[in-house]
């Protein structure tokens, strides 16, 4: 029972409400021992510890050695004849060793040659995967190539696929297509590899060049992020150029510069050769190669001419979906829904959420995994189609328990970035390989042995249990009852909220166990004028942000109880009606933000309660009771500030109802 940070530090001292309030907690917490057991892990014998990457470039490169280090064999698989990826086509790197100012040797064929010589390493090459099903410890994986198909089974997955450029033939107004001088940034690697750079017009080295850096990022026509690598990328060609030619005039035209970190001494190094940076926005680019720029420091437009030729520095497009493989004929859907986190993904209530145009969009290609999952076949992606979860929480993270992304797939990053990702994205995989092995979760809750067991005498194989789920750990037998891929299960406990016939339980957490909390509250009488609001809070914002109210000593309102949950998913309606017909005036479901820095730590719990809502709504209808006595709000962990007064707010709104009717009976 949390008697410090909800009752002692967050209330008044010596007064009967915080007495009361105090002896709650502590019957609660009794209630909840009484309703809980020890949890016996559930061990799956014979698991893989193989690791598959997926994806020959550098990262997948640097992942399948980091793994081979660790003592597991690999699977390396790269749909081209070739390791390397876009790193074996470029001359020279950013630098990544001090002085960090100038560009640096490629070494990927060092990489290459180390992969190729090590026992513990596989290869395939010309490979692609066709299907991808099973759990961690036991993925089965389809593989295809031009001679067949060859099944495979590994213990989990690395997606290391890259990136590639923006389609530079959507970018007209920047002249490409208009002029052959006008190229790309990688078609300018192509040359600075193979012989030095040329007009394609003439052959001739131009003596004057103009790079066009966010050519299409940051464009909400476009590619609206920053792929954070293009700046340094467009200096070490600019210093390429003027190491081959010192007579050469360079201009580099910017929005914003990003050279953190060690990159400061890269820029510095390029101004001292004398490449010219200015910063403004290229608004057209001619056929004569005259570039129009807004210029920031004259605040207007100028026209630069006499240039030789103009380089686009188009931006990263993560590789996320096989852009050579059709579009899969099922699974848009789906994805759309794990794009937006407040998608409604349950079928219990018929509640109307605004979804973002962009989640109606089907992805571009086809699946790189193909997974069998109820889900659909896709890796979740972010809305810029990065196969990346909330980041700050959970960096690797696919929503797909034992499959880690890493590289320009997760987020725009160059090669030395790429190769500390992998070796992150590795040790994820192994830490969700030894977590099957002895029946553990995996985060977020890292070490959790419960896992849900279910009433099968009692299901109604009304499914909602298998299309709720998160992460896809639970599908449908052949009966149609729900099985559970254990290894898969975050232990969220949303198929509990789910289960309309309260058939699922966890040992240390179940359905009964929060009903007796909610039992255990000593209600007052409608003459004591006291209410009492339930409060279920997530145990990973909301719950915490309630601490740090207490620890900084704000105040919170003595009528309510506080019971933490797994996730708002968790749930389970039974609860507010089984509140409310035992005397609760209000009760709050304080569950995580949503937005563009949502952070459910199971995808999307708030979205999944708001939904619920809609049935709870006509249950209080049926009560005669009033739709306000109960609200879902959303709470950062970082709202210990606030989250009082939006508690307080809540109870004068109750108080403006009245008492409940039902105290007493």
């Amino acid at each position: 029972a949390n008697l410090r940070e909800w009752v002692a530090w967050a209330m008044p001292a010596g007064e009967e409400d915080t007495q009361m309030a105090a002896a709650d907690q502590v019957r609660m917490g009794v209630a909840q021992a009484s309703k809980m057991d020890l949890p016996e892990p559930r061990v799956e014998e014979g698991l893989n510890t193989r690791i598959m990457v997926l994806g020959g470039g550098s990262t997948g490169l640097n992942a399948a050695l980091e793994a081979a280090v660790t003592g597991h064999d690999v699977l390396l698989v790269e749909k081209t004849a070739k390791l390397g990826g876009w790193g074996a086509q470029w001359s020279k790197r950013m630098p990544h060793r001090p002085p960090y100012r100038d560009p640096q040797d490629n070494n990927i064929s060092a990489l290459i040659e180390a992969v190729q010589g090590n026992s513990a390493i596989t290869v395939m090459t010309n490979t692609t995967v066709a299907e991808t099903d099973g759990m961690p410890g036991r993925f089965s994986v389809k593989l295809a190539n031009g001679s067949g198909e060859k099944q495979e089974t590994v213990g989990a997955i690395v997606v290391a696929t890259g990136w590639r450029p923006y389609d530079a033939t959507k970018l007209g107004h920047l002249g490409y297509g208009a002029s052959p001088d006008v190229v790309t940034g990688v078609e300018l690697e192509g040359m600075l590899a193979n012989g030095g750079v040329k007009r394609k017009s003439d052959g001739a080295a131009p003596k004057t060049v103009a790079f066009a850096l966010c050519a299409g990022s940051r464009d909400p026509e476009h590619l609206p992020y920053c792929s954070s690598v293009c700046c340094g990328s467009s200096i070490k060609q600019a210093l390429q150029i003027v190491e081959a030619d010192p007579e050469a005039m360079v201009y580099i035209i910017f929005q914003e510069l990003r050279t953190p970190g060690t990159a400061e001494e890269f820029y510095r190094q390029a101004q001292e050769a004398g490449v010219i940076f200015m910063k403004g926005k290229v608004k057209s680019v001619g056929a004569d190669l005259t570039v129009t720029v807004d210029d920031v420091l004259l605040g207007q437009e100028i026209p630069m001419e006499g240039l030789d030729m103009v380089v686009l520095a188009t931006g990263m497009v993560p590789n996320a979906t096989d852009p050579d493989k059709p579009a899969a004929e099922t699974g848009a859907d789906q994805l759309a829904n794990d794009i937006n986190p407040v998608a409604p993904i349950a079928r219990a209530g018929e509640a109307e959420i605004a979804t973002p145009a962009w989640s109606e969009a089907a992805p571009e290609g086809g699946p790189i995994l193909n997974l069998q999952y109820r889900q659909g076949p896709h890796l979740p992606m972010l809305a810029d189609g990065f196969a990346d979860s909330h980041f700050i929480c959970f960096p690797y993270e696919t929503r797909r328990t034992g499959i880690y992304t890493c590289g320009p797939v997760r987020r725009p990053m160059d090669m030395a970035e790429s190769a500390e990702d992998a070796a992150g994205a590795v040790l994820k995989a192994i830490q969700s390989i030894r977590s099957a092995q002895a029946g553990m979760a995996v985060h977020p809750r890292t070490g959790d042995l419960s896992y849900p067991k279910f009433g099968l005498d009692i299901c109604t194989k009304c499914r909602r249990c298998t299309v709720e789920c998160p992460f896809g750990a639970i599908e449908e037998k052949e009966d149609g009852y729900p099985e559970l891929n254990a290894t898969r299960c975050r232990r969220c406990g949303t198929c509990m909220g789910a289960c309309p016939v309260r058939t699922i339980s966890f040992d240390n957490y179940n359905v009964s166990m929060i009903s007796e909390m909610i039992g255990a509250v000593e209600i007052p009488d409608e003459f004591s004028e006291k209410y009492r609001i339930l409060i279920l809070a997530c145990e990973n914002d909301a719950a915490p942000a309630l601490d740090m109210a207490g620890i900084n000593r704000h105040s919170l309102n003595a009528e309510i109880r506080l019971i933490p949950v797994r996730c708002l998913g968790s749930v389970n309606m039974l609860w507010i009606s089984d509140a409310f017909q035992r005397g609760y005036d209000g009760a709050m479901l304080m569950g995580c933000r949503s937005g563009d820095d949502y952070q459910c730590h199971f995808v999307k719990g708030s979205g999944i309660a708001e939904e619920r809502m809609a049935n709870v709504g006509q249950t209080l209808q049926s009560l005669m009771l009033e739709e306000g006595r109960v609200r879902s709000v959303e709470v950062s962990i970082a709202d210990s500030a606030k989250v009082g007064k939006m508690i307080d707010e809540f109870v004068e709104e109750i108080r403006g109802y009245g008492m409940n009717p039902f105290k007493g009976f």
